[in-house]
């Protein structure tokens, strides 16, 4: 095990009606006015916009509204709500919504303290040196944004999909209510359920230092996505599945799997942001795609570990016999696992490429991952 530290500052309040609490959790950070983001109008029909503004009125705290946070979230709208948050003076931004509204809520609450422009901080042409307070009420498990530091964001100019990460971008507080996510559909369940074990697997099996209790954190969250994404798929109002389901979620991305571990990289996500950046396809949905191409290139790098995830994860005896599971279970629930399922052909094949290699040196792997290894892992995927 190496040497760590681990902390985390971002508390998690979780369970049913914990929205109504959001007013008083700003207000015990001294805020009074705050942008509040959102992504659809959906959140003002199920009640949850009134049940949240209800909360910040009793604290006798003001807020504006930035909505029309789309999924996989784009720069052009972070640097309008920058605006919006710097002519009203907020003091801090409340994210009501998944990853892709929280990742850019965190990328608003450190642009607006930012001199330049916002995507100096994703090129790593400036760092973060301050931030707004970040809140969220969480409405859909997948990211593990509620409980991390980082935010994902493409620019639609130059199609690059960069992340930022600093410990001034770390929320606050996170509102997690199992049942706010009752309503997420049957596609970006299983397009979350991927995420989160992308999120596992990327230092699992990847690191030069993977401790065994870390391996067994990381099956536990895997199996435990299998297990609560079967049962909701059968019933999407069973409120255990979903609560397990959101923890799970959150633990795959806060830190705690990675600690003791060293060198590890993020391969899958290097590879999938192509495809999210050029084909705007779900971010889940090219991790399920991308997953297993990966795995059958890289498996004959770390043998041990990959026969070690067919027998933990899946009673399997070889590292091939769990690569296919994971597929198969992919196509079972209905996540793609073709690029052809996501309108990718060969013949895009070429500009995927050098947008993946732009992001080999944006992750620091350009070494490993050259236009070869590339070619194979994507041609692995057709």
């Amino acid at each position: 095990m190496d040497n760590f530290v681990f902390h985390n500052p971002t508390t998690i309040d979780f369970g049913t009606g914990k929205e109504q609490q959001v007013g008083q959790h700003l207000a015990d950070h001294g805020i009074k006015k705050v942008l509040l983001t959102y992504g659809s109008e959906r959140i003002k029909r199920d009640g949850l916009f009134d049940a949240v503004t209800k909360s910040l009125a009793a604290q006798g705290i003001a807020w504006v509204e930035f909505g029309g946070i789309v999924s996989n979230p784009v720069i052009s709208t972070v640097r309008e709500a920058i605006a919006v948050a710097r002519t009203h003076q907020v003091e801090a931004v409340l994210a009501v919504g998944g990853g892709s509204v929280l990742d850019s809520s965190k990328a608003i609450a450190a642009g607006v303290l930012h001199d330049g422009d916002v995507w100096e901080l994703f090129t790593r042409a400036a760092t973060i040196k301050a931030a707004l307070p970040i809140f969220s009420v969480l409405t859909l498990a997948a990211t593990g944004s509620e409980m991390n530091s980082g935010a994902v964001v493409t620019n639609e100019e130059t199609r690059e999909k960069f992340a930022i990460g600093s410990p001034h971008t770390f929320p606050k507080v996170s509102i997690v209510n199992p049942a706010l996510m009752q309503t997420v559909s049957r596609d970006y369940l299983v397009y979350s359920a991927s995420d989160i074990i992308a999120h596992s697997i990327e230092g699992y099996f990847t690191a030069k230092v993977q401790p065994r209790f870390q391996s067994r954190l990381v099956e536990a969250i895997i199996k435990t996505v299998i297990e609560t994404t079967e049962t909701l798929l059968a019933d999407p109002t069973n409120y255990g599945a979903r609560a397990e389901f959101a923890w799970a979620s959150t633990q795959a991305l806060n830190g705690l799997i990675y600690s003791g571990t060293a060198g590890f990289s993020y391969p899958n996500h290097m590879i999938e942001h192509a495809l999210s950046a050029l084909f705007n396809v779900p971010h889940g949905a090219g991790l399920s795609v991308i997953m297993p191409a990966w795995m059958k290139w890289y498996h004959g790098r770390n043998p041990e570990q990959f026969k070690r995830f067919a027998e933990e994860v899946f009673g399997l005896d070889t590292a091939e016999q769990g690569i296919a599971a994971l597929e198969q279970w992919f196509d079972k629930i209905g996540t793609p696992t073709r690029l052809s399922q996501l309108g990718i052909t060969e013949a895009d094949l070429p500009a995927t490429i050098d947008n993946v290699l732009g992001n080999a040196k944006w992750f620091g792997i350009a070494e490993i991952y050259t236009r070869d290894v590339v070619t194979t892992i994507l041609k692995n995927a057709l």
